[in-house]
C-alpha cells in the first residue's frame, strides 16, 4: 500500500471512529502529506513495506528539524503528533512491521497564557449589537451563548433549535470527541434568545435545524463568527483583537475570579483533563498583576511624570 492511501485511510478512521473534528482532519491531513512528501523525496520511502523496513527515528527528527526556523514549537508539536498517531493506526493493523514514533521525543511546547476581555469590555461587546435588526438580535443572541456558557465556536455553531431549552435555562452541547454535555444559561440569554427566534415568522422549524443562521438562513460557520465577533470589536473601539474562543478563555476567567472552583469550571468548559482547566489559574494571576501595576500609587506617579 502507498503511503497516501494509507494516511487517506487513517483520516476516515478519526472522521468516523474518533469523531474528529474537521479541523483536525485538515490540520493531520496536510502535516501527513507534507510528511510524506518530503519522506519520498529524501529517503525515496513511498510505500508501507518500504516504511517498516527504512525509517528510523533520525528520519522523523530531521523531518522536524528542517521545519525548526520557520514554524512555532506548537506546530511542530501537532505534527509530531500527527505522525505518531498515523504509525501508531498502521502498527495497530498490522500494516506495518514496527512503530518508532513513541521512541522520537516531542519537542517542548511554549504554552502562552490565553487572551481574555476583562469583565467590563466582555458585557460592552455583548451589549454591543444593534437590538432593532434582526442580524443585531442574532448577534447578541450569539455572544449571549459565547460567553454566557463558555462554548467553542465550533460547539455554539453546531447548535440546533432541539439543542435549547428556553424553560429550563439549559443547552445540550456536543463537544470534542463527540462528548456531551448540558450547560445553563442565564435570563439575559434567554431573553436575547427569545427575541432572536421571534424573528422566524414564515412557520415553524424543527429541532434538528440550526440555531445560528446567517441572512440566508443557513448555518453560520466559524469563520463567520469570527468576523461578527470582530465587527463589534471595533464597534465598541477595543484596543485588542479577539478570536471567538477568547470569549471562552473570558468566561472560564471571570468564573474563576468570582470564586468558582476549578472542577465546576472544568464540568462547564468539557475539558477532559483538570490540568487544562488550570490554565486559568494562571490567567487570573496574570490579570491580577495587570491590576496592581495599574492601580499602584508609585506607578500613577511615574505616568504622570
Amino acid at each position: 500500500m502507498q503511503l497516501q492511501e494509507a494516511i487517506t485511510a487513517f483520516l476516515g478512521h478519526l472522521e468516523s471512529q474518533r469523531a474528529s473534528s474537521p479541523h483536525t482532519l485538515r490540520a493531520y491531513g496536510s502535516d501527513l502529506r507534507d510528511w510524506a512528501a518530503e519522506l519520498g523525496g529524501r529517503t525515496g520511502i513511498r510505500d508501507l513495506q518500504a516504511l517498516t523496513e527504512r525509517l528510523e527515528p533520525a528520519d522523523i527528527r530531521s523531518y522536524l528539524a528542517g521545519l525548526h526556523e520557520d514554524h512555532a514549537r506548537s506546530s511542530l508539536c501537532r505534527r509530531l503528533s500527527a505522525i505518531r498517531s498515523f504509525l501508531r493506526y498502521l502498527r495497530t493493523r498490522d500494516w506495518i512491521g514496527r512503530d518508532i514514533g513513541a521512541l522520537v521525543p516531542a519537542p517542548k511546547a511554549k504554552r502562552g497564557l490565553p487572551r481574555f476581555l476583562k469583565v467590563e469590555e466582555a458585557l460592552e461587546l455583548v451589549t454591543a449589537p444593534d437590538l432593532s435588526t434582526r442580524l443585531g438580535r442574532r448577534d447578541r443572541a450569539l455572544f449571549e451563548i459565547l460567553y454566557g456558557c463558555g462554548l467553542r465556536v465550533s460547539e455554539a455553531v453546531g447548535l440546533d433549535l432541539g439543542d435549547v431549552d428556553l424553560a429550563t435555562g439549559w443547552v445540550r452541547v456536543i463537544g470534542k470527541g463527540d462528548r456531551e454535555r448540558t450547560v445553563p444559561f442565564g435570563s439575559a440569554a434567554r431573553t436575547a434568545l427569545e427575541a432572536y427566534l421571534g424573528d422566524f415568522t414564515a412557520g415553524p422549524r424543527g429541532p434538528n435545524e440550526p440555531l445560528f443562521v446567517n441572512f440566508r438562513g443557513l448555518r453560520l460557520t466559524s469563520r463567520s463568527v469570527a468576523r461578527i465577533l470582530n465587527k463589534h470589536l471595533v464597534r465598541i473601539g477595543a484596543a485588542k483583537t479577539l478570536s471567538p474562543h477568547g470569549l471562552r478563555h473570558s468566561f472560564a476567567t471571570h468564573l474563576l475570579a468570582a470564586g468558582a472552583d476549578l472542577r465546576t469550571i472544568q464540568e462547564l468548559l468539557g475539558h477532559a483533563r483538570l490540568s487544562t482547566t488550570q490554565r486559568y489559574t494562571h490567567v487570573d494571576l496574570g490579570a491580577l498583576m495587570d491590576e496592581y501595576r495599574e492601580a499602584h500609587p508609585l506607578n500613577q506617579m511615574k505616568r504622570k511624570k
